[in-house]
């Protein structure tokens, strides 16, 4: 897997550890030196996609205390790799040992190509991998307050199952942006019982369901994002594709584009429906985005046994957040070379 665990190009993240092993973590370089290191950023966002919650989502115990290695100093970064581990503490392998293959969470798959893998709630391919990934993203943060200060990244649940957002519940959620005070991160006072009762029966039932998540990011500088190979559409979306379970990545208007006609659809250059992206760069207008979820693998038994979410979009929230900080401080380094 020789560069298959490396995401960016100016700024690179390396994530490395399995779901039962001593310790995950992820080494972060092309950190520009002399950044003030906000230790109190990156616990905040740990602790947002943090299991064991609620009761709606895995009651696996880790406390997720950051240990940074390496790359900071006297509360500055020093431009060189900043490596920083997370330590498993709560693991119950025992409860993989007589599992079968879960064909939806890939455990077979797995095994063919590599011909040995780590069997043990998912190894790499479990979702306690994006724990590393929340690392790079505070990280990403970090560069974006002082690099493109205005910059700011909003994630919530558009649906869960079959429940989701009216337009009027979309509308009021413009004015306070923050889905994190709802424990679904589905921001509705209407619907939040529905959500988690929903969530709640799955959980005890062994079911499971997919969902939709939307991020819109404000406050971006123009021109971001190359023009052929590195658009940023092209990048935010195989960022949002690498994290577990997606199914689709829409921008803007999306797949209702399709149905449009031209005319009308382009009748405005400064349109919402591009999702404030043209040519693939940045008009500093909000990029919207939209990311589907199949339903979580382990079901049934599985689920009744062991400790799984019924729904990986609420704790999904922080981690697409942090991947879209990461493109967009790699952009934004990026940008400095432009011209």
């Amino acid at each position: 897997m020789s560069g298959a665990n490396t995401f960016g190009k100016r700024l690179r993240l390396t994530t490395f550890g399995e779901s039962h092993g001593v310790a995950l973590g992820a080494v972060i370089d092309g950190v520009p030196a002399n950044l003030s290191w906000d230790a109190e950023l990156l616990a905040k966002e740990l602790e947002r996609r943090r299991p064991g919650q609620s009761a709606i989502v895995t009651s696996r115990a880790e406390q997720d205390a950051p240990e940074v290695l390496s790359g900071v100093y006297e509360g500055k970064t020093l431009g060189t790799p900043i490596a920083v581990i997370i330590r498993n503490h709560d693991q119950r392998s025992g409860d993989y040992k007589k599992l079968k293959s879960r064909p939806g969470h890939a455990d077979d798959v797995w095994k063919e190509k590599f011909g040995h893998s780590d069997p043990r709630g998912g190894g790499r391919s479990s979702g306690r991998e994006t724990v590393s990934r929340v690392i790079g993203g505070a990280v990403a943060r970090m560069i974006l307050a002082k690099q493109a200060p205005k910059t700011k990244i909003t994630g919530f649940a558009r649906a869960i199952g079959p429940i989701e957002l009216t337009k009027k519940e979309l509308k009021n959620f413009e004015k306070q942006k923050n889905s994190d005070n709802f424990a679904s991160r589905f921001p509705s006072v209407d619907q939040q019982a529905a959500v988690t009762q929903l969530l709640t029966d799955a959980k005890a039932q062994g079911h499971s369901y997919g969902g939709i998540a939307e991020i819109w990011i404000d406050g971006l500088p123009k021109n971001l994002g190359q023009p052929v190979f590195h658009k940023i559409k092209a990048d935010l979306a195989a960022a949002m594709m690498s994290v577990g379970a997606t199914s689709g990545v829409e921008f803007g208007a999306g797949f209702e584009a399709a149905r449009a006609e031209g005319s009308t659809f382009h009748k405005d250059a400064k349109n919402s429906d591009y999702g404030g992206v043209r040519g693939g760069i940045t008009t500093g207008e909000r990029i919207t985005l939209r990311v589907s979820f199949k339903p979580t693998s382990s079901v049934l038994d599985v689920a009744k046994k062991g400790r799984h979410d019924p729904c990986i979009v609420p704790r999904a929230i922080p981690v697409l957040e942090a991947m879209a900080a990461l493109v967009i401080a790699d952009h934004v380094l990026w940008n400095k070379t432009d011209r």
